[in-house]
C-alpha cells in the first residue's frame, strides 16, 4: 500500500520562502503525476501545482504561478513545492497527492494524499 509523507511547512513572515517536501513510499513513484492542493478553514480543497511523472510538464494555479515552483526527484522518490514571496492569503495546511492520470488539477479521483503540512503566513 502506497503512502504519502508531507512535510516542510511552519510560520514565515510574508514575503518569506519554504519548501515543502512529499516523500513517497510503497508506489512505483515515477508513473505517477504529483500535486500540491491546499486547503484553507471553511473553504475548499483548491489546486496548487501538478508536474508529471518524470517531471517534462508542471501546471500551477494563477494565484501562485511565478511564486512556487514543483519539482520532483524520482531517485528519491520525493516531490517538492518551493514557494517564495508568500502572501498572507497563502496560509492553508498543504497536502501532497498522486494520480495515475495527467493533467492534475482536481482533487478528485487521486490515488494517495499525504497527511498535511501547515503553512501559515504572518502578515
Amino acid at each position: 500500500q502506497g503512502q504519502l509523507a508531507d512535510s516542510g511547512g511552519g510560520l514565515v513572515q510574508a514575503g518569506g520562502s519554504l519548501r515543502l517536501s512529499c516523500a513517497a513510499s510503497g508506489v512505483a513513484f515515477d508513473r505517477y503525476t504529483m500535486g500540491w492542493f491546499r486547503q484553507a478553514p471553511g473553504k475548499e480543497r483548491d489546486f496548487v501545482a501538478s508536474i508529471s511523472g518524470r517531471g517534462r510538464l508542471t501546471e500551477y494555479a494563477d494565484s501562485v504561478r511565478g511564486r512556487f515552483t514543483i519539482s520532483r526527484d524520482n531517485a528519491k522518490n520525493t516531490a517538492y513545492l518551493q514557494m517564495n514571496s508568500l502572501k498572507p492569503e497563502d496560509t492553508a495546511l498543504y497536502y501532497c497527492a498522486a494520480a495515475n492520470f495527467y493533467p492534475l488539477n482536481r482533487p478528485r479521483g487521486l490515488s494517495y494524499w499525504g497527511q498535511g503540512t501547515q503553512v501559515t503566513v504572518s502578515s
